[in-house]
């Protein structure tokens, strides 16, 4: 397994980012190789213990920054870390791609620049997508943000996509998918959703669709695979994380404000530590830009080292599923829209 790192991506870069690497070449065994300034990511490496693990530079002088406009940047910055991992990904130098910076600089970069990998043929535009944790085990959700306003179309293929995810990355036999609305009534949403219904109804009798799902039924359980637009998803992920941060952090509060709640705090650690962990974005590592013709993972900016290791293990999955010619095999088998009518 030959995995690209964009060492340059994340808010501490290259620190944790190039220690997440060792940690998961030593976890998982996978040929690393570290993209960015050579200089910073090789003092880094020198301060940690690489012995017998496969890690490997490649010299890229620009970065992306995340308050630059990813398409035209990525357009100007031919020698950016996530150009020239892209690339390596475009010239089977490597399996996979992880990146903890501007999500719009991997999507353009993918898709508009001198590593371009293009889209998976039939896809009509990729998704950004993520794992949320609910009561029953995680939901898949996408799209997250690459797609701000979207077409029916769109969203079908998004169906597809994280069913097939889902199915084969998750072992979930048969995933659930609903559509993310504002009620659960098929006669509830908005003219996108109850088209992009229609559209599941008539093409894609196979997928186990259950209808929609409410924004309070996310962290239920009662659904595997989220699908929404863009924007909507996006709004809906970092309203679910700042609510999950801010619960956690009352609860501490309200703890150490009284001595007897103290006490019982002290014997339910063990508790509130697993809730943490369960809560806790890192351990889920990153989320895969479905659609593009290889696979690109995409982190959180703020990652630290345990989130790049686990985004890492998610980009060693998707590789060892197949994900990328069983979406390709998935979308070539339901017709479009204005095909079917056509004929």
């Amino acid at each position: 397994m030959r995995i690209a790192l964009d060492a340059m991506g994340s808010d501490h870069a290259p620190g944790v980012d190039v220690r997440g690497a060792v940690r998961a070449a030593r976890r998982f065994g996978y040929e690393i190789t570290l993209v960015g300034r050579e200089p910073e990511i090789r003092a880094t490496l020198a301060q940690e213990n690489t012995e017998g693990l496969a890690l490997s530079v490649v010299n890229a002088s620009q970065v992306v920054d995340m308050a630059e406009h990813p398409a035209q940047a990525v357009r100007a910055k031919k020698d950016a870390s996530i150009v020239v991992a892209m690339g390596l990904i475009r010239d089977g130098a490597a399996d996979a791609l992880v990146s903890a910076g501007n999500s719009g600089g991997v999507l353009a970069a993918s898709l508009a620049s001198a590593g371009r990998i293009g889209r998976i043929q039939g896809v009509q535009r990729p998704a950004i997508s993520t794992i949320l944790p609910t009561l029953q085990g995680p939901v898949f959700m996408l799209d997250i943000g690459a797609n701000t306003d979207c077409k029916p179309e769109w969203l079908v293929q998004f169906a597809i996509m994280g069913a097939a995810y889902a199915e084969h990355v998750l072992r979930i036999e048969r995933p659930r998918v609903a559509l993310l609305s504002n009620g659960e009534e098929k006669t509830k949403g908005s003219a996108l959703v109850q088209e992009t219904h229609e559209l599941l109804a008539r093409f894609c009798p196979d997928l186990n669709l259950i209808g929609n799902a409410e924004g309070k039924d996310i962290t239920q359980g009662l659904a595997d695979v989220i699908v929404t637009d863009g924007f909507t998803g996006n709004v809906a992920v970092k309203t679910a994380e700042g609510t999950a941060s801010m619960l956690l952090k009352v609860l501490s509060t309200e703890i150490k404000s009284r001595p007897l709640a103290m006490l019982g705090g002290l014997l339910a650690k063990p508790a509130f530590r697993a809730v943490r962990k369960r809560l806790d974005y890192r351990e889920y590592g990153g989320g895969l830009l479905l659609g593009v013709n290889g696979i690109v993972v995409i982190a959180h900016g703020r990652s630290d080292e345990l989130a790049i290791e686990n985004a890492i293990g998610v980009a060693g999955a998707a590789h060892m599923a197949s994900i990328v010619p069983l979406i390709a095999e998935r979308i070539s088998a339901v017709p479009s829209a204005e095909a079917a009518d056509a004929g």
